[in-house]
């Protein structure tokens, strides 16, 4: 029987606050779990003498295997239920986080960090289809909104986290310490996140897999938002992939620990993405998504700058503008896709972290030839295509078209 709207989760009621609670739980331990080894890459060009562009595979590694995952993860949530998805991911990448802490050498912990994408796939996607199978239409800006920001939170506390315990500790220690966290955060979800009334199994062939994805290329909008998250997650893992080497490097020379404080700025993320969220369900994403694109491009030009505090206001910029229009982008994903939601999530996700892992380990190319330069221009080229895009938005919306 299908469930009507007045069953759904709205905003203001206790399903909506454990709705918000899980989520927080799980953004937060997916991206604390997913960068956590960002801050600490030249760690790893010291050890194993290896260039910043090899470092950056501890990332993109991740990254990429976790994009290539979403369709079958997407897929098994189908037919098994999004919940249970989530709860597997969530404890299983906490245990090979743990397990990454103690295995030895360079091509150990590459795979062990491709190990955790994989884990890591059965979340993002999903959590969006869980959402928006779950929650009402009026309320699913906000609570992407919320998930974003603790997604947000949660790269921030695993950044600084790894940053400050690793220059006392060591890397491995810090590492085991981010499993420990996942896994309490994991266990968290399990016992709070609600249980799906609106779920109903789907059992998927090849056949009507094909089907469905074709008729989400074949839409006005979906492709073009999928290209949207490839290039703005592609700025932002760029950033602060090499973010960095430019501050422990002359003439700035910081501590390890010291520029592990620079992630503090992602709680502006927290903060742009809950309130972009809520805008964007008033006045429709079509005319939003422009606005923090821009803005993103104008904090990437500041931090071409030479003045120390010059660059950190616009590493705050960039962190701001990238999540709000991140959380602009996924939540439309999920309203514009009223058949296929998980594999629509799963599309959007799949560009998302291909940005992070190809352009990722693309912009240390950029590093290798021109330093901080060549990664602001590289950045900087990238989102002015996505400004382009959300114009084109904004234009087809103004004559009906979008």
């Amino acid at each position: 029987m299908q469930q009507t709207a007045p069953d759904l989760i709205v905003h203001g009621t206790p399903a909506f606050r454990r709705m918000s609670a899980a989520l927080l739980m799980a953004g937060f331990s997916t991206f604390a779990l997913m960068y956590d080894v960002q801050p600490i890459l030249p760690l790893f060009t010291a050890q194993f003498g290896i260039n910043a562009a090899t470092s950056s595979l501890a990332v993109s590694l991740t990254t990429g295997t976790m994009a290539l995952a979403f369709i079958p993860a997407a897929v098994l949530s189908d037919r098994v239920g999004r919940r249970s998805i989530m709860i597997f991911s969530l404890l299983a990448s906490a245990a090979l986080t743990l397990l990454s802490a103690v295995l030895p050498g360079w091509t150990g912990l590459l795979a062990m960090r491709a190990a955790i994408g994989l884990a890591l796939a059965g979340l993002p996607s999903v959590a969006m289809a869980y959402v928006s199978e779950e929650v009402h239409p009026n309320s699913i800006g906000a609570v992407m909104g919320l998930y974003i920001a603790a997604s947000a939170f949660g790269g921030m506390v695993g950044r600084l986290g790894m940053a400050l315990i690793s220059q006392y500790t060591g890397w491995r220690e810090a590492i085991g310490l981010m499993g420990g966290i996942g896994l309490v955060a994991g266990l968290a979800f399990a016992v709070i996140a609600p249980q799906s009334r609106a779920f109903t199994p789907t059992h998927h062939d090849l056949r009507s897999l094909t089907v469905a994805l074709r008729g989400l290329f074949a839409d006005r909008v979906l492709p073009l938002l999928y290209v949207e998250g490839f290039l703005l997650m592609g700025v932002f893992v760029t950033i602060y992939n090499y973010v960095s080497f430019r501050l422990e490097a002359a003439p700035y020379s910081l501590s390890q620990a010291a520029v592990g404080f620079v992630f503090l700025v992602y709680l502006l993320g927290s903060f742009s993405s809950a309130w972009i969220g809520g805008l964007a369900s008033r006045l429709g994403p079509e005319r939003v998504l422009w606005m923090p694109i821009a803005v993103l491009a104008a904090g990437i030009a500041v931090t071409a700058a030479r003045p120390l505090v010059l660059v950190l206001c616009g590493i705050a910029i960039i962190t701001g503008a990238f999540f709000a229009a991140h959380s602009t982008a996924s939540g439309w994903v999920g309203r514009r896709a009223t058949r296929n939601r998980a594999q629509a999530s799963a599309l959007y996700l799949l560009f998302y972290y291909l940005g992070s892992s190809l352009l990722g380990s693309a912009g240390g190319l950029a590093w290798n030839r021109a330093a901080w330069l060549g990664v602001a221009g590289f950045a900087l080229l990238l989102t002015l295509i996505a400004l382009m895009i959300a114009v084109r938005f904004r234009l087809s919306h103004q004559t009906g078209r979008c």
